[in-house]
């Protein structure tokens, strides 16, 4: 999301271009069939930024907010969202069920549930986000979620409003830990603060 992407813009095109590209059709491509052919139980996928929260990163030259992720506003899929619903749409037509994201970047820590049923796109299984991190730089947050793949805030911890750039003495510096149980399948995500205190314990079944 970081090394093949193309330059930040307002990211609110109808069709994908050079100025939508995010991951890019080779990295897609890749991403895809290592999900299909995956004989996992869970697909755990790690990727540098969140899908459903808006991060910005100034205006352009005509005043309009630019983008530094995919999220853009709420609405149908535009710009570099573009690449985001044909990659989930993928997943659903392969069958690929017990997919899981572990995104970072935005300085707090989050646990989000995308709901098709409260998405503006739809043609996608449900899945789970967590957010942590990074350990090594100020914090702040929260941010704001973009309705576009209907991402739903089941718990984040973020500094105070106003307060952010937060040094690790502060103690809002975050990381997740992941487990999964021999016998049952579960798989654990815990969200904890930089002393190891757990803060939100997700346990997710697997699809049978």
């Amino acid at each position: 999301m970081r090394s093949y992407r193309g330059p930040n813009t307002w990211n609110r095109q109808e069709q994908e271009g050079p100025d939508t590209v995010y991951m890019g059709h080779p990295q897609l491509d890749w991403l895809r069939r290592g999900l299909r052919e995956s004989r996992a139980l869970w697909k755990v996928i790690a990727a540098d930024m969140p899908l459903g929260l808006r991060v910005e990163d100034g205006r352009d030259a005509e005043g309009r907010l630019r983008w530094e992720n995919s999220s853009n506003g709420d609405g149908p899929p535009l710009g570099r969202e573009l690449e985001i619903a044909g990659l989930l749409r993928g997943i659903k037509q392969d069958g690929v069920h017990n997919t899981v994201w572990l995104t970072a970047d935005v300085h707090y820590t989050a646990a989000h549930y995308y709901d098709p049923r409260k998405a503006q796109f739809t043609d996608f299984l449900p899945f789970w986000e967590f957010v942590s991190g990074p350990m090594h730089a100020g914090t702040f947050g929260p941010g704001t979620l973009d309705n576009t793949f209907g991402p739903q805030a089941v718990f984040q911890k973020a500094p105070p409003p106003g307060q952010s750039g937060l040094s690790p003495a502060a103690g809002y510096q975050f990381f997740g830990e992941v487990e999964i149980a021999a016998n049952t399948g579960e798989l654990t995500v815990t969200l904890r603060d930089i002393k190891g205190t757990s803060l939100h314990r997700q346990v997710l079944p697997p699809h049978s």
